[in-house]
């Protein structure tokens, strides 16, 4: 592997890692704006690659999908997001690529997977939907192996890895909208934008040189770890109260928070709330939980807010203390930021602006802990890795 294969892996996956964060950021705005379900159909929106502009492509759309009338103003935004989903999946395969060079077997197992994908959004367009799901399961399994089997570093199989992830994101994005905004699946999407992200930012950092000259943070490292484990949890309560809207669940303005409806026991039902599957045919567009259910959802994710706040100040201290001041600086100030945004959503009434820098902010706190997490991880020789390219 050459030099010149190496710097456009590091700068390849940076530029991933960015565009990543970004359309967590969109897809976030889509769902907030309730344009999840704008476009009825997938991968096309109203049968057509764009979304209908014309009178006569509108009238068209509204003839043949009558229970999902046509809104211009929501259905640019959800092909625009497919479009950006789609523009990032061609920058994982070319990592995924890159990352298997010279690696028959990984190279192949990567050109596989991805045929298999394209060929089941073909069949899956085709109504061939049993063949479309088993190519599927194909394309995700092919890198998974791979990434397994390539006897290369880290983040070289995180880049294999993170096709295998992609794929089955673009999966969960067509089951949001033919299973109609199910809220397991809501929650699911979004965690595996906020998964594709991670890997990404991981190699990107691993490829810059993120490390440490010796293994004297190493005490550090499964702390910083649990960490990432309770913001993963905390973000999956917050993709699922925000599929079952319940973020607004215990009102907004004075006596919203902490209290919730203006008490500190307000009516609850947690077993309602907590449901993950309720059958296949429900419209989930708008909720349909009682107030009780989703008071408890909202309550649960204050609760864990409050566990993963006071976990990630403690962890914040450690690391500044410990010799990692910046990292403990950029935690804790990512930290802070995103428990204003997040009150702020309940006072103000969860405007567009603030609940969308929400979910970014969460991907920041999310990145400043796999920063830290690196500079706990022992550097490797770059010329090693280059030798194994030969290999």
């Amino acid at each position: 592997m050459s030099q010149r294969t190496v710097k456009a892996l590091r700068w390849l996956a940076l530029f991933a890692t960015v565009f990543a964060f970004g359309l967590v950021m969109f897809g976030a705005f889509v769902r907030l704006s309730n344009a999840g379900l704008s476009c009825p159909d997938w991968p096309t929106c109203y049968g057509q690659v764009t979304w209908p502009q014309h009178a006569q492509a509108v009238a068209h759309a509204d003839a043949s999908f009558p229970d999902r009338p046509y809104e211009a103003h929501k259905a640019w935004r959800e092909q625009v997001h497919r479009f950006l989903a789609g523009t990032l999946g061609v920058m994982v395969l070319l990592l995924a690529l890159l990352a298997s060079w010279r690696r028959r077997a990984a190279l192949l197992a990567v050109i596989a997977g991805a045929l298999f994908a394209a060929l089941g959004v073909g069949l899956y367009m085709r109504g061939e939907h049993l063949w479309s799901s088993l190519l599927a399961a194909c394309a995700i399994a092919l890198p998974l192996i791979a990434a397994a089997r390539l006897p290369r570093p880290g983040a070289w199989r995180i880049c294999v890895l993170a096709l295998a992830v992609i794929i089955f994101q673009a999966m969960l994005g067509m089951w949001t909208v033919t299973l109609l905004l199910k809220p397991v699946v809501v929650m699911g999407h979004l965690l595996g934008g906020m998964a594709t992200f991670a890997l990404l930012a991981w190699a990107a950092l691993r490829f810059a040189g993120v490390a440490a000259a010796d293994d004297r943070h190493a005490g550090l490292r499964r702390w910083v770890a649990l960490g990432v484990v309770l913001l993963f949890c905390q973000i999956a309560l917050g993709g699922w109260t925000s599929a079952n809207y319940a973020a607004l669940a215990c009102g907004y303005g004075p006596g919203s928070f902490p209290q919730c409806l203006g008490q500190w026991a307000p009516p609850t039902d947690f077993h309602e709330g907590f449901v993950l599957w309720r059958g296949i045919g429900v419209n989930y567009e708008g909720g349909v939980l009682d107030m009780a259910a989703r008071s408890a959802i909202q309550i649960a994710h204050r609760i864990g807010a409050l566990v993963v706040f006071c976990y990630l100040g403690v962890l914040a201290v450690g690391a500044a203390r410990r010799g990692l001041r910046l990292a403990g600086l950029a935690i804790a100030l990512a930290l802070a930021v995103q428990v204003m945004l997040g009150i702020s959503n309940v006072y103000l009434g969860l405007p567009l602006p603030v609940a969308t820098a929400h979910n970014g902010g969460a991907a920041l706190l999310l990145f400043t802990l796999l920063a830290t997490l690196a500079r706990t991880q022992r550097r490797h020789d770059e010329s090693m890795f280059l030798s194994l390219g030969r290999h």
